[in-house]
């Protein structure tokens, strides 16, 4: 092989990632990798740390803007800083303070439009001089709504000019080049947290409010749906009249598959309830399904519910009662609906 093939063969296996670094790369041990790992969560906790010495009169004046609201936070920053200004944005919002997202870029193209007077402005930038939000900076005072600012740089431009301005700033990136935003981003992530959940305390804002934010959550569900909003209804509800035969009920519950069927008087009043567990029962005794009637061996006084508890409160008395099936009754005590276990597995209750 001559020097220039050689040449030529060491190139090709940097082009391919096969070189000096990606060897480099390979040799480093387990222990270094989480050595590094460990290092940047201990820069990244100390900038955090940092933080509770800024939470002072800036901070105050930010809740109390936003608190005094009429409209909403809109929140606006760039590339990493945008990021964050999103996650905080929706954070907001699902934590009871009204609030979206802007792109400085795009504001200057139009989007300042949906800044209206009754909102307030919140800015993130690490630099405190980024140029689409400096840019946009005098459009905004020109609105005269609030301008809260969350930057590294007290003495930046947008920190002059915020009406409210909190200090991120870290002592160093916990990249160690010092260019990737680590712990600076950390820092304003955790600062807006610190905003939202002050917030969220401020207004008395409740598991209820957050659930009716969150329909499609586990709280959700657990907090918002009712009973009604689950039963089987109409021709769905197995029953049966007392008179009935075992064999007749047994029909039933296999019609209506819902592991029992309710046992009813003319007017749909509930007298009994004649379940899996009662057939189970019934079947350990010499008795003839064709002749015995169902009131014979029914359940008296079972459990019911009410259409408009909570469907937990339904999960809360099957669990309590080891029972797999309820009723739904009115107030006068006639049937309405039924449910079982799998329907509120099916909502996603349980």
């Amino acid at each position: 092989m001559t020097p220039e093939d050689d040449t030529i063969r060491r190139a090709q296996r940097g082009l391919l990632g096969i070189g000096s670094d990606a060897q480099r790369a390979a040799r480093v041990s387990n222990t270094e990798l989480q050595r590094l790992a460990l290092a940047v969560l201990e820069i990244e906790a100390d900038a955090v740390r940092a933080l509770k010495a800024r939470v002072g009169e800036g901070f105050i004046k930010a809740c109390r803007y936003i608190l005094a609201c009429n409209g909403r936070v809109v929140v606006t920053g760039m590339g990493k800083s945008g990021h964050i200004g999103k996650k905080l944005a929706a954070t907001l919002a699902s934590t009871g303070t009204p609030a979206f997202f802007v792109h400085p870029g795009e504001a200057s193209h139009g989007d300042l439009g949906m800044i209206t007077p009754e909102d307030v402005v919140m800015a993130l930038s690490n630099s405190g001089e980024t140029e689409e939000l400096i840019t946009i900076l005098p459009l905004i005072r020109r609105q005269q709504v609030p301008l809260i600012a969350l930057t590294g740089n007290p003495g930046s431009t947008l920190a002059s000019q915020a009406d409210a301005h909190i200090d991120v700033s870290v002592e160093q990136e916990a990249c160690p080049l010092g260019l990737a935003p680590t712990s600076s981003t950390t820092a304003a992530l955790a600062m807006g947290d610190a905003l939202a959940v002050a917030l969220l305390e401020a207004r008395g804002f409740t598991k209820e409010d957050f659930a009716r934010s969150h329909p499609g959550g586990r709280l959700g569900r657990r907090l918002l749906l009712l009973i009604e909003d689950l039963m089987h209804t109409g021709d769905r509800i197995p029953r049966i009249a007392p008179d009935a035969k075992l064999s007749e009920a047994l029909v039933e519950m296999s019609r209506k598959g819902l592991g029992m069927t309710a046992v009813v008087d003319a007017d749909d009043r509930l007298l009994g309830v004649f379940t899996d567990g009662d057939l189970r029962r019934t079947l350990d005794q010499p008795i003839d399904v064709h002749a015995t009637r169902v009131a014979e061996v029914m359940t008296r006084n079972g459990k019911t519910v009410g259409p408009k508890q909570l469907a937990v409160e339904a999960l809360t008395l099957m669990e309590e009662h080891k029972i797999s099936q309820l009723l739904v009754v009115d107030e006068e005590h006639r049937v309405i609906g039924a449910l079982n276990m799998h329907d509120l597995l099916r909502a996603g209750v349980v």
